[in-house]
């Protein structure tokens, strides 16, 4: 039977070349990283060398890079502790970020350590730029974090960093973007860039799962979130996750070394997608931003069946083809997206997500699209 992964946003294969960097720390490498030792030393040194080589790679100071145990505790971090750490009152964020943001900053909320302000979306899920600058102008001199993802795991939807960054830099507020799915995928500078912090997940391009990192600009003065033993420069306690980080650097490196090949590549079998898609299946839509402009990665389909996504999506898994009604975060939950329910209420049919990779292929794309067809004859249209 054939069997495709088109859901590489949930996560992605490890690359060979990462799990060849990795196994010397699973096998013989094995020191603890705070021992004085020689085992110690040799896997500090593999910590430093990974720190550095991420930092080269960001444009960064190598302190700045704290690693964690991957995106989702690096955005609790940055929520949590600017309300503790830095005088945050505010936080300005949208309904459509990832639960590991949205949800700390509802807890935030409810609990009155911080006053929540939603952002108006755009109708493709971009933030209401003239709205959030009322927002920062109302909350002025107050404490106030601004939370917005780099691109929307669920659509694709993908906003400028740097417009965005530079309007927080000049109503003195923080910035912080979860770029859990276009790091690896983009070129970050920074140097330049206007972000206070931004975040990482290794299994996103080809890494190992349960290791990322968060980038905290020198001086934004955080206070680690995890307590206990003095490990990352004293901002996050726990015995490291050697053959994690050196899987992340590994991965990294990768990735950056053939970028522009590679957005090319996934972009061009997104491309290709949408239009086999238009062509073969009558009434099929879209969700979010699919210009060139979203992230290349994903295209988030709604497709005429009157809302019997999860049948649809059973069908093509016995059909071998891996995609997604959403984020895979909320996969076993039948609340729904709240993304889709954020940006298109009344909207019906089938929406699922598919998600590429440097390892899918047009004959992929192809074959997906032949195995619709079949489907489509068997989920009721009515």
């Amino acid at each position: 039977m054939t069997r495709i992964y088109f859901d590489n946003a949930a996560t992605t294969p490890m690359a060979p070349e990462v799990v060849d960097a990795m196994l010397p720390y699973m096998r013989d490498h094995f020191g603890n990283p705070s021992a004085i030792h020689a085992f110690g030393r040799t896997t500090r040194a593999a910590v430093e060398k990974a720190r550095r080589s991420i930092a080269h790679l960001l444009h960064c100071a190598p302190g700045e890079i704290i690693f964690t145990s991957g995106g989702t505790e690096a955005d609790n971090m940055v929520l949590n502790s600017a309300v503790r750490d830095l005088g945050v009152k505010h936080i300005i964020t949208s309904p459509i970020e990832h639960h590991a943001v949205e949800s700390t900053a509802v807890e935030l909320g409810s609990t009155g350590k911080a006053k929540i302000h939603w952002v108006r979306l755009e109708a493709d899920g971009k933030p209401d730029r003239t709205h959030l600058e009322q927002l920062l102008k109302a909350t002025e001199g107050e404490g106030v974090l601004v939370s917005l993802m780099h691109a929307n795991n669920e659509i694709g939807t993908r906003i400028d960093l740097q417009s965005f960054g530079t309007l927080c830099r000049k109503y003195g507020g923080l910035f912080h973007s979860d770029t859990v799915q276009t790091m690896g995928h983009y070129r970050f500078d920074l140097e330049t860039l206007p972000v206070d912090f931004i975040t990482c997940a290794a299994h996103k391009f080809h890494g190992p799962k349960g290791i990322g990192f968060l980038y905290m600009r020198t001086g934004a003065g955080l206070k680690p979130l995890i307590l206990g033993g003095s490990q990352e420069r004293n901002m996050r306690a726990g015995t490291e996750n050697i053959y994690g980080i050196v899987g992340l650097a590994k991965a990294m490196e990768l990735a950056y070394a053939d970028l522009e090949e590679h957005q090319a590549h996934v972009q061009g079998l997104k491309n290709l997608m949408k239009l086999r898609l238009e062509a073969e299946i009558p009434g099929v839509g879209f969700n979010g931003d699919v210009s060139v402009d979203s992230l290349y990665t994903v295209l988030s389909v709604c497709f005429p069946d009157d809302g019997k996504g999860e049948v649809l999506i059973y069908n093509m898994d016995i059909e071998g083809i891996a995609c997604s009604g959403g984020s895979a975060c909320s996969s076993g939950s039948n609340t729904g997206s709240h993304v889709l329910a954020a940006l298109y209420p009344e909207r019906p049919g089938a929406n699922i997500r598919f998600s590429f990779s440097r390892y899918s292929t047009a004959e992929e794309v192809e074959q997906v699209i032949d195995v619709l067809k079949r489907v489509f004859q068997l989920v009721p249209l009515g």
